[in-house]
């Protein structure tokens, strides 16, 4: 028999581990911003058009050349920015929820490790 269990933690960061943090938050919501625009360009252009996670994530190490600062976030939570777009355009397309937006500062502001 196969037993799931789950653990929830509380942290209690320091003032700097806060920055980083919040510059992390900030980070993945520029990466999910800038993929969004782009998908909507290509939607634009061409209707047919598939909307992927793979070529959104093939275009980060340019990104990251393109926006030096870029490079100080993992890169593992910027692929996931881009997997909670890609799974934003399915919920979309299935009709669960409207129109991917654009993300805001300071609106529920996160960052996930995978």
């Amino acid at each position: 028999m196969k037993r799931l269990q789950a653990f929830k933690f509380q942290l209690t960061p320091n003032g700097q581990q806060k920055r980083h943090m919040s510059r992390f938050a900030g980070l993945c919501r520029f990466v999910f911003n800038k993929a969004l625009a782009l998908q909507k360009q290509w939607y634009q252009t061409d209707p047919t058009s598939k909307f992927s996670y793979v070529k959104l994530a093939n275009l980060l190490p340019s990104w990251k050349q393109e926006f030096t600062w870029l490079s100080e976030s993992p890169s593992q939570a910027l692929q996931q920015a881009l997997k909670d777009l890609e799974r934003a355009y399915q919920n979309f397309f299935a009709k669960r929820t409207a129109f991917p937006k654009f993300k805001k500062k300071g609106v529920s502001d996160s960052f996930r490790y995978p």
